[in-house]
């Protein structure tokens, strides 16, 4: 990794490069998770990508190698309540800096999936379109956080049954909204959002 990607200072040190993102900015339901990774540059790990581009059985066997092999790594989630409050947009920035902050050691320079920064980031800090399929680390965090994002909604579907969150992962397919129509809406879900506020007015109505 060199200073291009930094504005054009002289070269960080890669163990102190993190890759941000994360998951679940879309669904009606559940947290938005964020992970923040450093990656050993001694200990390479072969086929990194997208979360989105990948399997499921690829993403969990790819997690547990980051988890390894990882110089560092966190994982913070956003819950619900705390979306609503925010909005999904800051409170995916606050996941960021939240993340990033976790971090031992803290990076140097943290390089973030999207187009936008989080404020108070503990470090320099770099947006980068399309990050998450042309930089490992952030690959990386993104399979992060997808896996402990999935691996939550099993959890609540066992916890809030009927709604099909094992299945859809809180995102606003047909059976969701459905579901949604039918129980009313969980704790879980996002009441900021239209389908859900929707639903609470009718049936205050």
């Amino acid at each position: 990794m060199t200073g291009d990607l930094f504005g054009g200072i002289a070269a960080i040190d890669p163990l102190r490069i993190a890759g941000v993102d994360e998951a679940g900015r879309g669904p009606l339901a559940g947290p938005v998770v964020v992970a923040a990774v450093i990656l050993d540059p001694a200990r390479p790990i072969r086929g990194l990508a997208d979360s989105k581009k990948l399997g499921e059985a690829r993403r969990e066997s790819l997690a547990l190698a980051i988890r390894a092999q990882a110089l560092a790594f966190s994982v913070c989630f956003v819950e619900a309540d705390e979306i609503d409050r925010l909005n999904i947009l800051q409170a995916s920035l606050t996941g960021m800096a939240r993340a990033i902050a976790a971090l031992q050691p803290l990076p140097l320079l943290a390089l973030v999936d999207g187009n936008r920064l989080p404020q108070g980031l503990p470090c320099a800090g770099r947006a980068i379109v399309g990050g998450d399929a042309s930089v490992p680390a952030i690959s990386a965090a993104s399979i992060l956080a997808k896996t402990a994002r999935d691996a939550r909604m099993r959890e609540l579907d066992g916890m809030h049954p009927g709604y099909g969150f094992a299945r859809h992962k809180g995102y606003p397919t047909p059976a969701h909204v459905d579901a949604l129509r039918q129980l009313g809406p969980c704790r879980e879900h996002r009441r900021s959002f239209a389908p859900v506020r929707e639903c609470l007015v009718e049936s205050a109505s």
